[in-house]
């Protein structure tokens, strides 16, 4: 049973927010985690840098897998 309730909230609207922001001229991103990474001194730059933060991410999960499965 999915019924919604009188009181239930409405459905509401997500936005994307911009991962890049700039500040005093250097060029930051904000992660899921909520930290912020930079300086960078480009906007390209800092999107490359989350390519890589993302592939860092992915290979401690990896790891992080590897590790509890071999105990």
């Amino acid at each position: 049973m999915f019924g919604k309730r009188n009181d239930d909230p409405g459905a509401s609207t997500h936005f994307r927010s911009e991962r890049v922001s700039v500040v005093n001229g250097q060029f930051f991103f904000t992660t899921r985690e909520g930290t912020l990474e930079g300086p960078f001194f480009s906007r390209e730059e800092a999107l490359n840098q989350i390519d890589r933060y993302l592939e860092r991410l992915q290979t401690a999960q990896g790891l992080l897998r590897q590790s509890v499965s071999n105990v």
